[in-house]
């Protein structure tokens, strides 16, 4: 029983995170943080490495914290929600440096409906490469609007 209670809290915990990271998205990187987030937006990179990459801090750091203090303290509750965290942390660095932005030549053919959705819905957030009036904040839940164009694409490019 303790361990599907583990489970739904790293579970849960990595929904949540998806909500988390939106709003920070939205509001901390298009906001008071726009510096760090700016040159993501930008096309003429001088480096592999972004300022915008830094953020993994933000999630990085809490996560890390949570799990040894939570394992030093025999496993507590906090252990799975630093382990939560970190899953949204592997799923970000997957979905959105590799299959998104390809930042690794790895995943850059894709049919896949989820695949072509995601992809088109952060060019419609990059087409915007101004702080104010983007969209598209989060990574994993996307708008209906995407997932229909992409199934769109989809059929036309196995029509093909």
């Amino acid at each position: 029983m303790e361990i599907l209670i583990n489970l739904s809290i790293v579970l849960v915990t990595f929904i949540l995170t998806e909500f988390s990271a939106w709003a920070n998205h939205k509001y901390i990187m298009h906001g008071f943080m726009w510096y760090f987030h700016a040159d993501h937006h930008k096309k003429d990179h001088k480096s592999w490495f972004e300022r915008n990459d830094l953020f993994f801090i933000i999630y990085a750091v809490p996560s890390w914290l949570l799990i040894m203090f939570g394992m030093k303290n025999g496993y507590a509750w906090y252990t799975w929600v630093g382990f939560g965290i970190l899953l949204y942390g592997l799923a970000y660095f997957f979905v959105h440096d590799l299959v998104i932005h390809q930042r690794f030549k790895v995943f850059t053919k894709s049919n896949n409906v989820y695949v072509l959705a995601l992809r088109r819905a952060h060019k419609m957030h990059h087409k915007n490469i101004g702080k104010h009036g983007g969209e598209s904040f989060g990574m994993l839940i996307i708008k209906s609007k995407y997932i229909q164009q992409a199934f769109k694409q989809a059929k036309t490019t196995a029509a093909s």
